[in-house]
């Protein structure tokens, strides 16, 4: 994650959470999310998302560092992550909002920092790596978990149309 606060980051979550936990268990898979900040904001940000898998925090972003994930905006910010549903003025609003209830100058993790997603083993083997280049740039949660062998979810809330 880029960081607790992050509303991206939230809605993205939101959707991590929605993959069942059989289908992970079928393809002996675990989905795991890292934020940066300190371990009393797990419980309050899987309450707020849904989220119910693994997570953990790296306060010192030595993980983020290892894999070369970068600090600040890229360039192409262009790329929108299906999975943000805010725009960004009502998104930011509700971070704001969100870090101005929470305890002061408690930012949750160093904002600039992006985050990324990776598929991880058997051992230490990396067999994807997406570094994000913004808070938009998410990789599509269906393509990680088609890559590591995992049913893919559908994330929207439409009725499906089914022809007969």
């Amino acid at each position: 994650l880029q960081n607790f606060l992050c509303y991206t980051c939230k809605e993205y979550v939101e959707d991590l959470a929605k993959v069942p936990k059989e289908s992970l268990q079928e393809a002996n898979v675990r989905l795991v999310v890292i934020g940066q900040s300190s371990y009393h904001h797990i419980k309050p940000f899987c309450s707020l998302t849904g989220y119910t898998h693994e997570m953990y925090v790296d306060p010192q972003r030595q993980i983020y560092k290892t894999l070369g994930m970068k600090r600040g905006e890229g360039n192409n910010v262009s790329v929108r992550s299906p999975h943000v549903k805010s725009n960004i003025l009502l998104g930011s609003i509700r971070s704001v909002w969100r870090a101005m209830t929470g305890p002061a100058f408690d930012f949750q993790g160093d904002p600039a920092q992006q985050g990324g997603a990776l598929i991880l083993g058997p051992g230490n083997e990396v067999h994807f790596l997406h570094l994000d280049k913004s808070r938009l740039d998410h990789v599509p949660i269906n393509r990680v978990l088609q890559l590591a062998g995992v049913k893919t979810v559908n994330f929207t809330n439409k009725p499906q149309i089914i022809d007969i």
